[in-house]
């Protein structure tokens, strides 16, 4: 047991899949060559919009889940399972009674691709001709059913849907149910499929998407002072955590410690931000508070920054009010610059970005930054950056990813170093 009277929880598994790489790997080797997954949409259906670009995932999810299989399965439920069958993988499969075996794995909209296609069948063909899977395919928890089903994780399958905070309170979540003794271990993280006309008419009906359609690989650009809107992304991250007991009498490799996570409520606008940031910092005070971390340890953020006008300087706002004076030393990335947005499915796959980041001690760069915000006062990183511990300080390092949602929903989840932690 750890100082602080609670089992540590640690990341054994890792699982992505992006508009950068069908796995783990490629996506981050892409992160650190500062490669743009931003295309043009060439469908029938995105010529009349005002968006046509976006973020595709890099691998179609079909051939991995199976053909039978996925026509049961929206496409963001497809995602998340393969994302989750590689973490699993990754973490060594590893055996578990499955009544200690949990799973949090939550989407921001669901299978609204399902929805709509069903609509369309129901108007065009009666509801006769409805797929009987409609129902299991549109849940916003389709995908941790799915998920638990194949592993047989009989803990608890959750869905907690934070809009684009989804994937990292997910993960949160997952780091509670290990230290109340629920779980042993638990696979959680965030999916998301939702490049289609109506959302994308959506969101730029807000005003909040990027209209940058001859430059799709510039066009998300966070902190910078050209900065429009979003670009909409899809794809999965899920990770394996694992009470620190468990995963060392099997003997498994350790990424990282799931230190703490940190929550608040902006309780302002269904759509916007508190212009004060109290929220954001909120979240990132007692997300470091739970930890049991100084500020002085946080060598790196992974940044919502999702290239909006309102919020990027928002969020950095907050982040030099929470970490103070250590703010100066800290490198802040916004790995949304090259994958998009990937709304219920970016906390997670950013936390993914974010332990890898700590285990090679190197921060990826935020692309498209070439006139930094004036409001914009932190250190963002415009190439790979490494990481070291700042002078002075013997503590593990600590590395943040910051998840907002509508709804003023604010995540703040941080992962340190594993110096081989008592259990």
């Amino acid at each position: 047991m750890s100082s602080n009277d609670q089992v540590s929880v640690v990341v054994t598994g890792l699982g992505a899949t992006t508009p950068l790489g069908g796995d783990v790997a490629s996506t981050w080797s892409a992160m650190l060559a500062g490669t743009s997954g931003v295309r043009p949409l060439t469908d029938e259906w995105a010529e009349s919009l005002p968006v046509r670009i976006a973020a595709p995932a890099a691998e179609d999810p079909v051939p991995e889940v199976g053909r039978v299989q996925a026509r049961r399965m929206d496409r963001c439920e497809q995602f998340g399972l393969v994302a989750a069958r590689q973490a699993w993988t990754d973490a060594g499969s590893p055996a578990v009674d499955p009544w200690r075996l949990g799973v949090a794995v939550t989407s921001g909209i669901g299978g609204i691709g399902s929805t709509l296609t069903a609509y369309d069948t129901l108007r065009e063909k009666g509801w006769e001709r409805i797929s009987p899977y409609t129902v299991p395919m549109l849940m916003p928890n389709g995908a941790a059913g799915w998920i638990s089903i194949e592993l047989g994780a009989r803990a608890g399958a959750h869905a907690l849907v934070s809009a684009c905070a989804s994937g990292a309170e997910a993960i949160g979540y997952g780091i509670d149910m290990i230290r109340s003794g629920r779980a042993d271990v638990v696979v959680a993280g965030g999916t998301e499929a939702a490049i289609m006309a109506l959302n994308i008419g959506a969101f730029a009906r807000m005003g909040a998407m990027s209209t940058r359609n001859d430059e799709p690989e510039r066009a998300s650009r966070p902190f910078d002072k050209g900065r429009d809107g979003f670009v909409l992304g899809e794809g999965a991250g899920v990770v394996v955590l694992e009470s620190l007991p468990h995963a060392l009498a099997r003997g498994a490799r350790i990424y990282a410690v799931a230190a703490g996570a940190g929550y608040s409520a902006d309780a302002f606008h269904i759509s916007h931000g508190s212009p004060d940031g109290a929220g954001v910092r909120f979240a990132i005070e007692t997300a470091m508070r739970d930890a049991r971390i100084s500020p002085s340890q946080v060598v790196h953020v992974n940044a919502h920054a999702t290239s909006t006008p309102e919020g990027d300087p928002l969020e950095a706002r907050a982040i030099a009010d929470a970490l103070g004076p250590a703010a100066a030393d800290c490198v802040v990335t916004s790995t949304k610059s090259m994958t998009g947005h990937l709304l219920g499915g970016a906390g997670a796959v950013e936390s993914v970005a974010a332990i890898l980041a700590l285990r090679d001690r190197v921060a990826p760069p935020t692309i498209n930054l070439e006139d930094v915000d004036a409001e914009v006062t932190i250190d963002v990183a415009t190439a790979t950056r490494p990481l070291a511990p700042r002078a002075g300080v013997s503590e593990p390092m600590a590395v943040l990813n910051n998840a907002f949602g509508f709804g003023g929903h604010n995540v703040t989840l941080v992962f340190t170093e594993y110096i081989g932690l008592e259990a």
